[in-house]
C-alpha cells in the first residue's frame, strides 16, 4: 500500500509541478517544501521505531512500518492536493492557491 501511495504523492506533486510552472518562485519553494517533508517523514519514522537492534518489534515490524508511512503520505497528498483543487474566490488567506 505504500508504493501505492507513494506513487500516488509522486503524480501529485508533478501535476502541482506542471500546474504553477510560470510561477518560478512558488515551484522553488514547494520543491524545497518537498525535499524537507521527505526529510521530516523519515524523522517521524525513525521517532516511532527508534533502532533497538534486530527483532526488537517482532514479526510485524514491516507492516506497522509500512502503515506509519502509508498514514504520513496521504497526509501529505491531502495537503498538497490544496494547490490542484483550489480555493473559492474570497478566500483572503489562499496565498499561492489558485482561485477557482
Amino acid at each position: 500500500e505504500f508504493k501505492i501511495v507513494d506513487g500516488e504523492l509522486n503524480t501529485v506533486f508533478n501535476k502541482i509541478l506542471t500546474e504553477y510552472k510560470a510561477d518560478a518562485e512558488f515551484i522553488k519553494n514547494i520543491k524545497e517544501s518537498q525535499e524537507l517533508w521527505v526529510k521530516f517523514r523519515a524523522a517521524e519514522l525513525k521517532a516511532k521505531f527508534p533502532e533497538r537492534g534486530p527483532g526488537a518489534y517482532g514479526d510485524v515490524y514491516t507492516m506497522c512500518v509500512n502503515d506509519h508511512l502509508t498514514e504520513l503520505t496521504n497526509e501529505r497528498i491531502t495537503k498538497l492536493n490544496v494547490w490542484l483543487k483550489g480555493t473559492y474566490e474570497g478566500d483572503v488567506c489562499s496565498g499561492s492557491v489558485k482561485i477557482n
